[in-house]
């Protein structure tokens, strides 16, 4: 069985530091991540998705955790295809515009392109200590399958390498039917990256949680199951707490998935207060055990 890495995606969310998950003495951003560190594994980077990172703080992140822990990044919204606030770019690559949100086609060529070169030299601190995971493009509810973003990903895949892009697709269609079989064999076939999900079903944005390896490394992202999924609220979409019956459940499942795959990555996407920690501690102890 390949490894299991279990680990969150945050550990900065406000209402986690009001839970008290964290020790009083963890009472400064160095001291927390620290901490986290010593729970976990992997954490995955969220806040990359609002605004590119900067170097800075990619080499803090770096020099503030032990060796061998993993962060995985999250890909900046204006790569997804996401609407961006216009505020969120490098200030020097801003259109002159009155738009609220900018999407690529709104930037000429080279700002876009220079977009790119930044966000992932922003990442070189990471990748140099050996603890950057993968990439995470979380693609938008109106990506669907069809030839040109199926290209766009191997596009993304030329743009990251040598770093490791994994996709999670927001739109059904991707799994309806027989195509859930092509677009398996599609990312096996140029060993992309699929991004497994747990989230609440009957949305325009609900994939089924197939469990499937496509390249060496397979991401399991739980997002709970929140009957206020359509909320603009972040808390009340995520706030969702799993029963140990629910994670035991999971626990085969996911060992399966890792016998068939080099390294697994799982993590918990409940953000609200200690819920994302509490099951993921629960989840690789589950894991531990068997």
């Amino acid at each position: 069985m390949g490894a299991i890495k279990v680990g969150t995606a945050s550990w900065t969310d406000r209402t986690l530091l009001d839970s008290g998950w964290y020790p009083q003495t963890a009472d400064d951003p160095e001291k927390r991540l620290a901490y986290y560190a010593r729970q976990f594994p992997l954490v995955e980077v969220d806040a990359t998705y609002y605004s590119p990172p900067a170097e800075r703080t990619a080499r803090l992140w770096a020099q503030r955790t032990p060796a061998g822990f993993t962060f995985n990044v999250k890909a900046f919204s204006l790569l997804t295809g996401h609407p961006t606030r216009p505020g969120a770019l490098y200030k020097d690559l801003r259109p002159e515009t009155d738009k609220k949100n900018l999407y690529p086609d709104d930037l000429a060529p080279q700002a876009y392109e220079e977009v790119w070169t930044r966000f992932l030299a922003a990442l070189d601190p990471l990748v140099a200590a050996g603890k950057l995971g993968a990439l995470l493009f979380q693609f938008p509810p109106w990506f669907t399958i069809r030839r040109d973003n199926k290209q766009y990903l191997l596009e993304v895949a030329k743009r990251c390498a040598p770093l490791r892009p994994v996709y999670e697709f927001r739109h059904a269609s991707w799994f309806d039917g027989d195509n859930a079989d092509e677009t398996l064999a599609f990312l096996r076939e140029h060993r992309l990256a699929y991004v497994c999900v747990d989230m609440p079903q009957g949305h325009r944005s609900s994939v089924p949680p197939v469990l499937a390896a496509t390249a060496d490394l397979a991401v399991v992202r739980f997002h709970g199951h929140s009957d206020k999924w359509t909320s603009r609220d972040i808390h009340e979409k995520f706030g969702y707490r799993y029963s140990d019956r629910e994670l035991r459940d999971w626990a085969p499942k996911l060992r399966e998935l890792a016998d068939s795959t080099g390294e697994t990555h799982v993590l918990m996407n409940n953000c609200y207060r200690d819920f994302a920690q509490t099951n993921a501690a629960t989840l690789a102890g589950l894991l531990d055990a068997d």
